[in-house]
């Protein structure tokens, strides 16, 4: 079952008694005007991890099978993101500094600093406006596997999905090169991330009830072949 956005954001909320929160080092001059006069601090959270692959197999055998649907009436203003996740922090700056290493916000809760690691293309950047936020079941390929008949609020949820492995900081490059495509149409050129994105792609199409196609349930058993 998905988990609200109630839910979320009191999960963020309650962070601090989680002992969660890193302090993180003095925002650069540059930025200084824009930051608070306290320590600049980032809500860190583990990315979540995808179950199993034995688990994901037993997710992909019960995905109903069938062809993409219509793209008629698709727009990604249908899906809004990105939404604020709390005080000045959308969910977006909650990922980049998710997975960022070191990263350092200002008072608008943008990164100014820190490094990605790609896990897509086993690279890594030292600048926010060298990533994107890649939703790992597109955008796109949920309205045609089934977000077509959502509520504007659950593609809202799916969008900005933080309780499942559905968003992860990546290259810009990569998740360009990636679109709106399936595994069997892209895979990440990082063969040693196919386990763990196979595991993903298959556990949010499973959370979120969207189907899959024959050829993207063969690519996705290739990649969770992987696993072993």
């Amino acid at each position: 079952m998905i988990t609200s956005t109630v839910r979320r954001r009191a999960a963020c909320l309650a962070v601090a008694c989680l002992s969660l929160l890193v302090t993180v080092s003095a925002v650069p001059a540059a930025a200084a005007t824009a930051a608070t006069t306290a320590a600049a601090q980032v809500v860190r959270r583990d990315l979540p991890e995808p179950p199993s692959s034995d688990v994901a197999r037993k997710e992909l055998d019960e995905l109903v099978i069938e062809a993409p649907h219509s793209m008629t009436g698709y727009s990604r203003a249908k899906f809004p993101h990105w939404i604020k996740q709390y005080g000045e922090c959308d969910t977006r700056e909650v990922v980049l500094a998710r997975d960022g290493k070191g990263v350092t916000q200002d008072s608008m809760c943008r990164a100014v600093a820190g490094t990605w690691y790609s896990p897509y293309d086993d690279k890594t950047l030292d600048a926010a406006s060298k990533i994107d936020i890649d939703h790992m079941v597109p955008l796109a390929n949920a309205w045609r596997s089934g977000a077509d008949t959502w509520s504007t609020d659950k593609r809202k949820k799916f969008a900005n999905d933080l309780d499942h492995s559905q968003l992860i900081a990546v290259s810009a490059g990569s998740n360009r090169s990636k679109g709106d495509q399936s595994p069997d149409q892209w895979a990440p050129p990082n063969k040693d991330y196919w386990c763990t994105y196979s595991r993903a792609w298959t556990d949010v199409k499973y959370g979120y009830g969207l189907s899959i196609t024959a050829p993207e349930k063969n690519k996705l058993v290739e990649m969770l072949n992987t696993c072993d």
